[in-house]
């Protein structure tokens, strides 16, 4: 068994004014399982690589203070070395993934540690058993999805059974039925193996309830430090944006935060806002409100409308492979606002890259009114020079919050994984002063290493745009805050079509956390939403996480 110990870890990194960790003391017990909260550039990935030790063996810097896992110290012990004791997954599996084939990837860390055959290839199949890879383990790395890159970047860190595991934003690109399915590997990990767990997250609904502790940073400090119990309550009070969706909606109704669909359900029943035999039909009819804040401007566009993009019996197959898109008819008004989701592999991105162009069907049309923009999942590839300000037009910087003195200097590459997600979408959304906005903007998970007040920021942005928008994301919580319309997608078909409250609402995955806890199909979608409905207050304040267009 092997605990994580800080002891007063302080840490700039190069060139920069602010520490990223400040003063930071802190103790690990083994076996526990630990998510750090926390906004973006709080400190998270930083932690993370300090435990790793990456932070500064990789990435320089000034350091003060000592780290040890287990009996090694990092100071004397690098990334190399602590390598056999902790399984790394950071925010951009792109850059981890190394082979040329997912069973490769898979062993390659085994067979660095000298394994046999066996033992290599023992490692590999339950790893990807575990993560439900094993039908790619033949696929070339270069042609998975974000979410199978991230699955099997996932995998190789698990393979050798590490003692330790530290993972930063492990399911921002899964699926939510494969994002449910890694927190109960890594609950059994824990609770079979006594692998220590360090979980860095933005969507804590996904796993605080697995949790044994919460810490919560800002600006390189801890500021808060208990169970997840505790912690929610510390967030209601002081970090709004920090809180689940869950949470917010039973301090709304005079419940005490807990973690997690059935503990919140417990709460109401408790307090005899839900029926205790469960959720009936005729209740959560009763309990449904208006979507007024997302489905006001909801529309299917009639006939003689212009449409923003339009896709007609678009197919797409490979002489030698799977069919990526299936016959998928789809148009999109001036202004409508559009939420695309489906599983790992389902052929959203795929789709997107129709609809810019930079894939042709084998059969169909694809039509736009203008220029499409298009921001794909890996965000460096957008960036191209030495300074933020270089990098997007200046209104587009004031748009995603990256205008500041305290961003324009400083070199893309030194941007936590939220920062550049957002720069990446200002270069992307061109010059908004000047009319140069896309027709079209299609977004590929662009909320992945956000927290939630730049989700609303975003979402708040989106709702200004002139063009239509097209939002491929697993987030169901940003699904629910900006789209008229969400779009459901099954190997490459369009399965589900329609409004945003009826979609995200009456099932078990891709619904929002407020909906599957008051259940029922075209239930509340958002803790304001659930409030009302809840407390029959229409003007319910709006919670942190929620958006009015």
């Amino acid at each position: 068994m092997t605990g994580i110990r800080l002891d007063r870890v302080s840490y700039h990194y190069p060139g920069a004014s602010a520490p990223a960790l400040d003063d930071v003391s802190l103790t690990i017990e083994p076996g526990e399982l630990v998510v750090i909260a926390g906004g973006s550039g709080s400190g998270k990935s930083t932690l993370l690589r300090a435990v790793s030790g990456l932070v500064p063996h990789f990435h320089g810097g000034t350091f003060a203070g000592a780290v040890t896992v287990g009996d090694l110290d990092t100071r004397t012990h690098g990334p190399g070395e602590l390598a056999g004791t902790v399984g790394t997954l950071f925010q951009d599996p792109e850059t981890q993934v190394v082979m040329g084939t997912v069973r490769a990837e898979l062993g390659f860390g085994l067979r660095n540690r000298g394994l046999g055959d066996p033992a290599v290839a023992r490692g590999v199949e339950e790893a990807a058993l575990a993560l439900g890879i094993s039908p790619l383990l033949d696929r070339l790395t270069a042609d998975l999805s974000g979410g199978e890159l991230q699955r099997t970047a996932l995998g190789a860190a698990l393979a050798g059974r590490p003692a330790v595991l530290v993972l930063d934003e492990p399911t921002s690109q899964l699926d939510p039925v494969a994002g449910d399915e890694l927190i109960g590997l890594l609950r059994r990990a824990n609770e079979d193996a006594d692998t220590t767990i360090l979980l860095a997250e933005h969507r804590l609904e996904r796993c605080l309830h697995a949790a044994d502790r919460a810490i919560a940073l800002d600006r390189g400090r801890i500021v808060c430090d208990g169970t997840p119990a505790e912690f929610l309550a510390w967030a209601v009070a002081h970090a709004p944006a920090l809180a689940t969706p869950g949470a917010t909606l039973l301090a709304g109704v005079g419940c005490e935060p807990v973690a997690g669909v059935k503990g919140a359900r417990s709460a109401l029943r408790r307090r005899g806002l839900l029926p205790d035999a469960g959720t009936d039909a005729d209740w959560a009819k009763s309990t449904s409100i208006p979507d007024k804040s997302t489905n006001r401007r909801w529309r299917r566009p009639r006939p003689h409308d212009q449409p923003a993009l339009q896709l007609r019996g678009v197919w797409h197959e490979l002489r030698s492979g799977p069919v990526l898109l299936r016959g998928v008819d789809l148009t999109l008004a001036p202004g409508e606002r559009v939420a695309l989701l489906g599983r790992n592999g389902a052929g959203k991105s795929t789709l997107l890259r129709h609809a810019a162009g930079l894939m042709q069907p084998t059969r169909g049309t694809v039509r736009a009114a203008g220029p499409v923009g298009l921001l794909m999942q890996n965000p460096g590839d957008y960036l191209v020079h030495e300074r933020v300000c270089d990098e997007a037009a200046a209104a587009a910087l004031r748009a995603v919050a990256l205008d500041g003195p305290a961003f324009a200097q400083r070199h893309p590459r030194e941007l936590s994984g939220g920062e550049k997600q957002r720069l990446a979408l200002a270069v992307v959304l061109g010059d908004l002063e000047h009319d140069s906005a896309p027709a079209v903007l299609c977004l590929d998970e662009p909320t992945r290493g956000m927290d939630r007040d730049h989700k609303r920021s975003l979402a708040a942005l989106l709702a200004r745009l002139d063009g239509a928008v097209l939002v491929a994301t697993h987030d169901t919580e940003f699904a629910a805050s900006f789209a008229q319309r969400v779009l459901l997608l099954a190997d490459g078909a369009l399965i589900a079509d329609g409004p945003a409250r009826e979609v995200l609402s009456g099932g078990s995955y891709f619904v929002t956390e407020t909906a599957r806890i008051l259940g029922g199909a075209g239930a509340a979608l958002t803790p304001a939403q659930g409030i009302a409905a809840l407390t029959g207050t229409a003007g319910a304040a709006a919670g942190p996480a929620v958006v009015k267009a």
